[in-house]
């Protein structure tokens, strides 16, 4: 099975999910819920059984001057009201509106508020894990590839797929975002973080199986090396993510609830796309960089820029 021989087109497959998803990030930014902005969360459960339409939800907020509001059903007796910052004083008033307006009887559940000071933090705080992590990534792989030739090339092409993974969620929410109303929250860092260690484990797996195949087979080219570890270790990648983690994160998607759904969606385009890089990005980047092929095709289109 020759894996690496395909590799530009992998690269095509990924730029096509990626450079879409990060043109939506850019037009329509990231939705960023209260967590990170500050604001307030309601979630409110009616009497009956029946919960109002979102959109009456939304109307009665902005008849009391709030006009930053999304809401959404959560079962069919629930709201989840998101919502620019709210004090006692105000949700009170809006839980005897809603009380008198759909006759029925309120119950709050739920009401979280953040100030806008924390939503900062949170975010500064998110983007801090991330870079340790990145950051120990290439530590560790230099000290554990410690006798291998070029070490550093392969925690940066570990650093360079777990990008590829980060840069598909971030395209996944922010498409989510503008057509499904989702919003990146706490639990949304939880997946990223998540998919960042699955996908930091899985690529350290199939470069250490080059490792170990590099005093193996020392008289084999490094393409066919680096290709018969990818195959070693292809088995183990389809049945621990595939089999197991995949089928019970898509059960969540299916049947966990609208809660849920969003958060095991995002873990499981994340974890895929972190095995996907694992076999079809980290390895394929690191055989091209070995061979210099980058080089070779950056000298030809100057040649060829000089002919013409």
């Amino acid at each position: 099975m020759d894996i690496l021989g395909k590799r530009y087109l992998y690269f095509v497959i990924s730029l096509l999910v990626i450079v879409p998803g990060m043109i939506a990030l850019i037009v329509w930014g990231l939705p960023l819920a209260i967590d990170f902005t500050g604001g307030s969360l309601l979630e409110v459960q009616f009497g009956s059984g029946a919960a109002p339409q979102p959109s009456e939800v939304i109307a009665l907020y902005r008849e009391l001057g709030i006009a930053d509001v999304q809401a959404q059903t959560s079962g069919a007796d629930i709201i989840i009201a998101r919502s620019s910052f709210l004090d006692d004083a105000i949700r009170t008033q809006i839980v005897a509106r809603m009380s008198e307006r759909f006759k029925d009887t309120v119950t709050v559940r739920r009401f979280d508020s953040v100030g806008p000071t924390v939503g900062q933090e949170v975010a500064f705080r998110a983007a801090g894990a991330v870079g340790v992590a990145a950051l120990g990534v290439i530590v560790y792989i230099t000290f554990a590839f410690r006798r291998v030739p070029n070490r550093l090339r392969y925690g940066i092409c570990a650093i360079i797929a777990m990008i590829h993974d980060v840069a598909v969620v971030f395209s996944v929410a922010a498409i989510g975002g503008r057509f499904f109303g989702w919003q990146i929250d706490a639990l949304f860092l939880t997946a990223l973080l998540t998919v960042i260690g699955f996908s930091v484990q899985d690529k350290i797996v199939v470069f250490d199986r080059i490792r170990e195949n590099t005093t193996l087979y020392r008289r084999a080219g490094f393409e066919s090396l680096v290709n018969h570890s990818i195959i070693q270790t292809l088995q183990r990648s389809i049945n621990t993510q595939l089999m197991t983690v995949e089928f019970m994160l898509l059960a969540l998607v299916l049947f966990g609830g609208v809660t849920l759904r969003e958060f095991a969606l995002i873990l499981l385009i994340g974890l895929f796309s972190g095995t996907y890089s694992s076999i079809f990005i980290a390895a394929p980047l690191l055989v091209v960089w070995e061979s210099g092929e980058w080089g070779r095709l950056f000298r030809r289109g100057k040649q060829a820029e000089a002919t013409v």
